[in-house]
């Protein structure tokens, strides 16, 4: 059994997240979702789906890009 870094659950069941060089373990989704999404630097929502990068900042959507004075952002619909 492994420990889910989050809550540190000890489960049968957890499962690991390969990123960018890094071994991630979590024992569910809302424990992956909590350390692993970015946060819009906007409005401070964590970005579960596509969201938007502008030069290397996150944003949930073209509306909080441009909030934040990032010009030509368009969502795709």
């Amino acid at each position: 059994m492994a420990t889910c870094e989050v809550c540190g659950n000890n489960y049968g069941m957890t499962f690991e997240i390969h990123a960018q060089g890094a071994v991630h373990v979590f024992d569910c989704f809302s424990c992956a979702i909590h350390r692993m999404a970015p946060i819009c630097e906007h409005c401070r929502v964590q970005i579960i789906g596509q969201g938007v990068e502008v030069e290397g900042h996150w944003y949930c959507g073209a509306h909080c890009a441009r909030a934040e004075g990032r010009a030509g952002i368009v969502d795709k619909v």
